[in-house]
C-alpha cells in the first residue's frame, strides 16, 4: 500500500517540503541558486508538481503546468517519500530504471546535494502522519 492516500497528500507533503525549504534560512537560498524549473511526475497516486527553483522565492505548482521544465523526473510517490527521508538514492534509481529523467543529467545530480539539508524538514513535515500510521 502506498504511503500517500491520494494526490492531495502528495501535494501536501512532497510539494509542501519545497514551501518549508523556501522559508528555512540557508536551505531555500541553496535550492533557489539552482535557477531551474523542475517537474516531478509521481505515480501511485498519480500527481505532478512543478517547482520553480529561482529567486525571489520557490514556487510550487500542483497538477499540470504550462511551464517548460529544465528537468523532468518521474518516479513512484513512495520513492519520492523515501528520497526526502534520506532513504533512497536517486542516482541508483536512475541506473535501475526506477526513476526516469529528462534534461541534463549533470543538473539533476547537482540538485541532490542541495536537497540533503531538506531531509530533516521533510521528516518534521510528515511526523504527524507517521505517528498516525
Amino acid at each position: 500500500m502506498s504511503y500517500f492516500a491520494d494526490d492531495n497528500e502528495v501535494y501536501k507533503y512532497l510539494g509542501g517540503v519545497f514551501r518549508v525549504a523556501n522559508d528555512t534560512a540557508g536551505v531555500g537560498e541553496k535550492l533557489r541558486a539552482s535557477n531551474i524549473v523542475l517537474r516531478l511526475d509521481y505515480s501511485q497516486p498519480d500527481s505532478s508538481i512543478t517547482v520553480v527553483l529561482k529567486e525571489p522565492a520557490i514556487e510550487v505548482i500542483e497538477g499540470d503546468s504550462d511551464l517548460t521544465p529544465d528537468v523532468r523526473m518521474s518516479m513512484s510517490a513512495d520513492n519520492g517519500n523515501k528520497f526526502w527521508r534520506g532513504e533512497y538514492n536517486v542516482a541508483v534509481g536512475l541506473a535501475k530504471g526506477q526513476v526516469k529523467a529528462k534534461g541534463p543529467v549533470s543538473t539533476i545530480l547537482k540538485l541532490i546535494p542541495a536537497a540533503k539539508p531538506v531531509f530533516p524538514l521533510y521528516k518534521d513535515l510528515v511526523a504527524e502522519k507517521d505517528a498516525a500510521q
